[in-house]
This record gives structure tokens, C-alpha cells and sequence, in this order.
């Protein structure tokens, strides 16, 4: 289930409800529903990690509107870097 494009939040999301929706179903088989299990792993897991790195970003923002906040020339607010790996994509 491997493509060289990287999934949004929100495809990833929907690939995970499409899977616990097959598994519900009781219709696929013993060595199908291990695969969709590992796959859903890794979205879960992946989903997990996007959600966690926003969080760390709102709360540098906050943390940073707290004490004057920082601007860029557009005026829009400076972040400051919280992972290495926090853009890493997912590629389904």
C-alpha cells in the first residue's frame, strides 16, 4: 500500500475509518484484516505524531504571544522549530 505521494491529515484519517470499517464488517479474511491492522498501525501511529506536533506548535505560539510575540515581515507570527522529524511524511 506504499505510493511515493505523502497523505494529508485528513486522507490518512479517512483511510483509517475506511479500515476499521472493513474490520467491523466481519467479510475479510484472517490474513486481510493483519494487513489492514498493521496499516491502520501506522496511520494511527503517524496521525498521532501530526497531532502532537500541532499541539507543540500552538503552544510555542502561545508561549511566545504571552511574552510579545514575535512577527514576521508579513506580519504573521514566528514559530520556532520542535522536532526534526515533525514534517516526515507518511507515504501510503
Amino acid at each position: 500500500m506504499t505510493t511515493d505521494t505523502p497523505l494529508s491529515f485528513e486522507t490518512a484519517y479517512a483511510r483509517l475509518e475506511e479500515i476499521l470499517e472493513k474490520m467491523n464488517s466481519g467479510k475479510v479474511s484472517l490474513e486481510e484484516s493483519l494487513k489492514l491492522y498493521e496499516d491502520a498501525d501506522r496511520l494511527i501511529h503517524w496521525c498521532s505524531k501530526r497531532l502532537t506536533d500541532a499541539e507543540k506548535k500552538i503552544e510555542i505560539l502561545v508561549k511566545n504571544k504571552d511574552n510579545q510575540l514575535q512577527l514576521d515581515e508579513q506580519g504573521r507570527p514566528q514559530t520556532l522549530p520542535f522536532g526534526a522529524n515533525s514534517t516526515a511524511p507518511l507515504n501510503f
